[in-house]
């Protein structure tokens, strides 16, 4: 089973997250800002993953270091669920509307980190969730899981925007994580 589990505790924040790759798109999500947890809901519904995500942080100060380390812990948690990644598809890409939004995500999960993005947001704020943080989000995962990332979105409504790319990521990690062999996806024979 594709599974992967982690606590991280630093001065700023407490993080427990699971994952199953492998999984029905359960999620138990508690992070303190009601839309990221919405915007993890939602990744873990649509990648048909399983998500238990438990996280405190300083919001006193503001959202930064809870998102970005939640980022963190997803991204190594995604890694270590992911494994030698033999015969994974490995590539994986999706476009997703919603509404007036549009988001496309495509991505290679074997081994080197890199994030495009290209958005951008009218708000500061979608809730309490600061739109400058989608960014962060994204490099830090991406950064963590080892997983290059090139993601756009363009609409008027932010928080449609925002959705329809962690949907659009959802999609892509679901079909780069699909099992379609044995072996791994390169030349070299490894990642």
């Amino acid at each position: 089973m594709r599974t992967g589990r982690m606590s991280r505790k630093t001065k700023e924040t407490d993080i427990q997250l699971e994952l199953n790759l492998d999984g029905t798109g359960i999620a138990d999500v508690n992070t303190g800002i009601g839309f990221f947890d919405h915007m993890l809901t939602s990744f873990a519904r649509h990648a048909e993953f399983d998500l238990k995500v438990r996280a405190e942080g300083d919001l006193y100060v503001d959202e930064h270091h809870l998102v970005e380390d939640t980022g963190i812990v997803l991204g190594k948690v995604l890694a270590e669920a992911l494994g030698d990644m033999a015969g994974t598809a490995r590539f994986g890409e999706a476009r997703i509307p919603m509404d007036e939004a549009l988001a496309d995500v495509a991505l290679d999960i074997g081994g080197r980190s890199y994030l495009v993005l290209k958005a951008e947001f009218a708000s500061p704020q979608v809730g309490q969730f600061s739109t400058q943080l989608v960014k962060h989000f994204f490099e830090t995962l991406a950064s963590n899981a080892k997983i290059t990332i090139h993601a756009s979105v363009y609409g008027d409504n932010d928080h449609h925007k925002i959705e329809a790319l962690f949907k659009a990521f959802a999609y892509a990690m679901k079909r780069a994580v699909k099992i379609e062999g044995k072996e791994v996806k390169s030349t070299k024979g490894t990642l």
